[in-house]
């Protein structure tokens, strides 16, 4: 309880901030004044973010994005886009900031800052029952006679070029394409998140998807921001305090241990 009365009061003093101007920077400022939020995400990663059968945006990303909103006092506006998409759109303006899975690289954070991390995640594999055991023998997912679908710009696509060289790569657009593919037998496994492996393979079971049983990779997940000094600390700030009263740990536990909303999904 008092973990959350302070989180609470600090919402509301970095609130007061905002609107009086006392606090303000040139994109807390473009903010306030637009009253909206801009967030890019792409809607086709659960449980992180994704669009339900009425068309709402939800996920832990979600839920993040509409607390930062709440404490700048405007409204948050979700900007859906294909995942290689939200990078070039956060360096041109175009959003406020990016929550979307997205792992925290020297690479991206070269371009774009990062806070974070706000969850730790790795690598994970999504196959049919039947070749599961087939990829478990011989030179497993790294021979010339198996084909693999990961996202394209993804953490994924490094992940299978770096480590899975000889196997073939097709890169895809979104998750849905790629399970697409898998369901065809088009490809033999989908490389991405270990969460998003989970998680469908659950909601598939009947069609004989099967994820693996632990991460591969260490993968630090962060809100990829534009190279604004005041921002950034504001978001470290707010993020630091989220943590310390307990609410990501609620949201985690919301979004990555499953419940009704997994229902929601198309």
């Amino acid at each position: 309880m008092k973990r959350k009365f302070l989180a609470a009061a600090w919402i509301i003093i970095l609130s007061l901030f905002l609107t009086t101007g006392v606090y303000a920077g040139p994109a807390m400022d473009r903010i306030v004044k637009r009253g909206e939020l801009l967030i890019g995400t792409s809607g086709a990663q659960p449980p992180m973010t994704a669009i339900t059968k009425k068309g709402d945006i939800i996920g832990l990303d979600a839920d993040i994005a509409r607390e930062l909103a709440a404490a700048f006092g405007v409204k948050v506006k979700f900007q859906i886009l294909p995942f290689a998409k939200l990078l070039p759109v956060l360096e041109a303006g175009q959003v406020d900031m990016v929550l979307s899975g997205m792992t925290i690289t020297p690479e991206r954070n070269r371009k774009v800052a990062f806070v974070g991390p706000y969850f730790v995640s790795g690598k994970g594999i999504l196959t049919l029952s039947d070749r599961y055991a087939a990829l478990q023998q011989a030179h497993g997912l790294n021979s010339p006679e198996v084909s693999i679908a990961a996202l394209k710009n993804s953490t994924s696509q490094i992940y299978a070029q770096t480590l899975i060289a000889k196997a073939k790569l097709k890169l895809t657009d979104s998750y849905d394409e790629a399970i697409d593919l898998l369901l065809k037998k088009k490809v033999d496994v989908l490389v991405a998140d270990y969460p998003f492996c989970a998680l469908t393979a659950y909601r598939h079971e009947d069609k004989g998807l099967l994820a693996g049983k632990a991460p591969l990779s260490f993968e630090p997940l962060g809100i990829a921001m534009p190279e604004d000094t005041l921002l950034i600390n504001w978001v470290r700030n707010f993020m630091v305090t989220l943590q310390g009263s307990g609410r990501l740990e609620e949201m985690q536990r919301k979004w990555l241990t499953g419940g009704k909303w997994v229902d929601e999904l198309p």
